[in-house]
C-alpha cells in the first residue's frame, strides 16, 4: 500500500502538454512572494489574475483566451484536494484571486470568514446557469460562489481486469478480490461519508458509531490497496499501475477517450454529487479582475471549450447547448436518472465533525 504526498503530477491531459509551462501560465510551486506585477492597463490596472486550480480542469485555449479578450495575463497554481486548498488559504492569501473549492468547501471557507462576496452586477453571465445550480443550499442566492462543474465520485476500471462490472464500492472499500490494484481518494470526508453510503447510511450526519465501523473496514482493506491517491486515480488506471479506482466521472471519461478498454460505475449502493465552484478569496488583490474570469468562464463559449477538454458535467445551459451528442449523450458524465437517485450532496457539519474525520483517517492511514 502506498500513500500519495505529492501534488497531482503533469500528464497528457494537462496544459503542459500543450502549450508549455510557460505558455500555460502554470506553476506547480504556489506564488512567489517576490513575485513581479503583471503589465499595468489603460486605466492604472493591473493586468494579471492568479488562480488556484484542480489539474486539468480548463480548456485547451481558456487562458489564453481570457488574456486575448481583455488583456489579462492567468497565472495558475495546482491544488490536488480542498483541504490542501483550505490550508493554504487559512495561512493567509498568498495572493490568490480565484480558488474552485468543491461545495462543502465554499461552506466551510464561508464560516471561516475567507470568502469575498461577490458583485453579481459584475457576473451577467450568470443568466446562463440551470435552475438547479441558481440558489444551491450550501451558498443560498449564489454570495459567495459561482458553479463551474458538478460531478460524482464512482469506481473506474479496467474492463480486462474486473470481472464484469465492479457495481458496488465493495470491491474497493471491503474485498481482496482486487488486492494490489485497487486505488482510493485519499480524501478524509469522501472516505469516510462514501464508507458510511456503503454500509447502508446516508453521508450526511453519520453516527459516531458508524464512523468507527468505516475506520475498522478502511484498516482490515488497507493491505489490498496499492495506493491513497490525491487527484491523479485517472492516470495510474491508464498507466497500468492500477486496475480499478475511485474517482470522479469526468477524470475517467478523459482518459477513455485514449484508452477503448477503461470504463466507469456508480456503484449501486449511490454515491456523493458534488460540485466545484468559482469562488473570490479574502484578500484577492484583483477582484475586479476576479469577476472578470468567472463570468467570462460563464460564458457558453467559452464553457464549451473547457467541457469538451475536461469531460465533467456542466452546469451552464448556454454551454451545454453548444455541446455534441456524445457529450450530452455520455451515460458517464450524465449517469443515468436511476443511480443518480441514489446519490447526495454531503453538507460541512461543523468544525468538530471536520476533525474527527481528520483524525480517523489519519487512524487508518496508521494502522
Amino acid at each position: 500500500m502506498r500513500l500519495v504526498n505529492r501534488p497531482p503530477r503533469s500528464s497528457r491531459r494537462s496544459l503542459l502538454a500543450g502549450l508549455g509551462a510557460a505558455a500555460a501560465g502554470l506553476s506547480f510551486s504556489g506564488l512567489e512572494g517576490c513575485a513581479p506585477k503583471g503589465r499595468i492597463g489603460p486605466n492604472g490596472e493591473e493586468l494579471r489574475l492568479n488562480l488556484y486550480n484542480w489539474d486539468t480542469y480548463t480548456g485547451k485555449t481558456t487562458l489564453a483566451d481570457f488574456k486575448a479578450a481583455t488583456g489579462i495575463e492567468v497565472k495558475m497554481s495546482l491544488f490536488a484536494t480542498n483541504d490542501e486548498l483550505f490550508a493554504k488559504l487559512k495561512a493567509g492569501n498568498p495572493g490568490f484571486d480565484v480558488i474552485v473549492p468543491s461545495n462543502e468547501y465554499v461552506t466551510r471557507f464561508r464560516i471561516a470568514d475567507l470568502l469575498m462576496p461577490l458583485d453579481l452586477a459584475k457576473i451577467p453571465n450568470r443568466a446562463n446557469l440551470l435552475p438547479a445550480f441558481r440558489d444551491p443550499p450550501f451558498d443560498p442566492g449564489r454570495r459567495y460562489s459561482m458553479p463551474y462543474t458538478w460531478l460524482v465520485l464512482g469506481i473506474g476500471y479496467r474492463k480486462s481486469k474486473t470481472d464484469g462490472v465492479p457495481d458496488s464500492w465493495k470491491w474497493v472499500m471491503d474485498s481482496s478480490r482486487y488486492s494490489g490494484r485497487i486505488g482510493v481518494f485519499s480524501e478524509a470526508d469522501d472516505m469516510i461519508e462514501l464508507g458510511a453510503k456503503y454500509l447502508g447510511h446516508s453521508v450526511r450526519n453519520i453516527p459516531v458509531n458508524v464512523i468507527d465501523q468505516v475506520a475498522e473496514m478502511w484498516i482490515r482493506q488497507k493491505p489490498s490497496i496499492k495506493i491513497f491517491h490525491h487527484d491523479e486515480g485517472q492516470d495510474l488506471l491508464l498507466s497500468g499501475e492500477i486496475d480499478i479506482v475511485m474517482e470522479y466521472n469526468g477524470d475517467i471519461a478523459q482518459v477513455m477517450t485514449e484508452d477503448p478498454d477503461l470504463d466507469f460505475v456508480v456503484p449501486r449502493e449511490g454515491s456523493i454529487i458534488n460540485s466545484d465552484s468559482l469562488c473570490i478569496p479574502k484578500g484577492a488583490p484583483r477582484p475586479d479582475n476576479a469577476h472578470r474570469f468567472i463570468n467570462f468562464l460563464l460564458d457558453g463559449k467559452t464553457g464549451a471549450g473547457v467541457y469538451n477538454t475536461i469531460k465533467y458535467p456542466t452546469p451552464n445551459a448556454a454551454a451545454l447547448a453548444l455541446m455534441p451528442a456524445d457529450y450530452r449523450d455520455n451515460r458517464v458524465i450524465f449517469p443515468p436518472a436511476a443511480v443518480m437517485a441514489k446519490c447526495e450532496y454531503a453538507d460541512f457539519e461543523g468544525l468538530d465533525r471536520a476533525h474527527l474525520f481528520d483524525e480517523t483517517v489519519t487512524r487508518i492511514f496508521a494502522a
